[in-house]
């Protein structure tokens, strides 16, 4: 598995059908016998759950409620200054609630009329074939639980505060939809374990990290900025590399860390052009091909 993977709290089920997730040691929520139970049953409402059935409600309590409510309305005041402008447009169309937590019917009610897109429960990590081809048939595999109380700025794994604050603004956007289905396309392209990792990690610094220039000024377009209150202030004081997909696709990172390399187009346009044009067009030899040693690499 790639190191997305790493991201989401692994989940077994017990011989009783008991479900558990498995906190890292490290996790803010680990030593909170409440919240592990709310995990537990969140994902077990996931795991139930089979596709053509109504999407389960995770019914969510007042201090959750409380973390949505805080952490919606700082990182509104950093999309103002951080965010593209096309993510500020998706925003528009889309008007998140900011007062309590949309149960992801209620988003796919709000994105499925302007884009197409429909949301889907994960109970946490989705394999990422699954999750990138679902993207093509405009699905988006989420989470529904939330980040622990204690730090709400702050979460260790994707929660439903990235998954909806992040991702559903841009699948408001029609053409931030384009390059979802594209990369869609891309996954279902590619044969290889190889060829796939690749498109994995054009689509992580890219729709997940990527920045842009906008009116001189540094902003993001990436959901795991967008929904970072610390790392979207961060995003000038990356080490900052024009568009460069061989070098994307191949670039290592450590998800422990605020993201040290940013790749950064020269506007939106520019992102539509090169990965959107890398999507729509990637299979397992052009994978190949860009990822082949050069001269000069093989007469070192």
């Amino acid at each position: 598995m790639f190191e997305e993977g790493q991201l989401y709290a692994p989940i077994t089920k017990g011989a009783d059908g008991a479900v558990e997730v498995q906190l890292a040691a490290d996790h803010p929520g680990v030593g909170d016998p409440v919240y592990r139970t709310r995990r537990n049953s969140i994902a077990a409402l996931a795991l139930a759950w089979t596709p053509g059935e109504d999407i389960p409600h995770a019914e969510y309590t007042e201090e959750e409620q409380d973390v949505w409510r805080q952490v919606s309305r700082e990182l509104a005041v950093l999309h103002r200054t951080y965010a593209c402008a096309e993510f500020r447009t998706g925003a528009e169309r889309l008007r998140l609630p900011a007062d309590r937590i949309p149960q992801l019917d209620e988003v796919t009610a709000a994105v499925e009329p302007l884009t197409g897109f429909r949301y889907v429960p994960a109970a946490g990590l989705v394999p990422l074939r699954d999750f990138y081809e679902s993207l093509a048939q405009g699905l988006f595999h989420s989470t529904q639980y939330i980040r622990h109380h204690s730090v709400p700025l702050y979460t260790p794994e994707p929660d439903v505060i990235h998954e909806v604050v992040g991702h559903a603004n841009c699948l408001a956007s029609d053409r931030f939809a384009r390059l979802y289905r594209a990369a869609g396309g891309a996954a279902r392209r590619v044969a290889t374990p190889q060829a796939l990792e690749f498109v994995s990690k054009v689509f992580w610094f890219s729709l997940e990290f990527g920045v842009v220039r906008e009116s001189g000024q540094v902003r993001t377009y990436g959901a795991g900025l967008l929904s970072s209150y610390g790392e979207i202030q961060q995003i000038a004081r990356a080490d900052l590399r024009p568009l460069d997909i061989a070098r994307m696709g191949v670039q290592t990172y450590d998800i422990t860390h605020y993201q040290p390399l940013l790749f950064c187009a020269e506007g939106f346009e520019q992102v539509e052009d090169v990965v959107g044009s890398f999507f729509d067009s990637v299979d397992d030899d052009l994978v190949g091909s860009l990822t082949a040693p050069t001269v000069g690499q093989l007469s070192r």
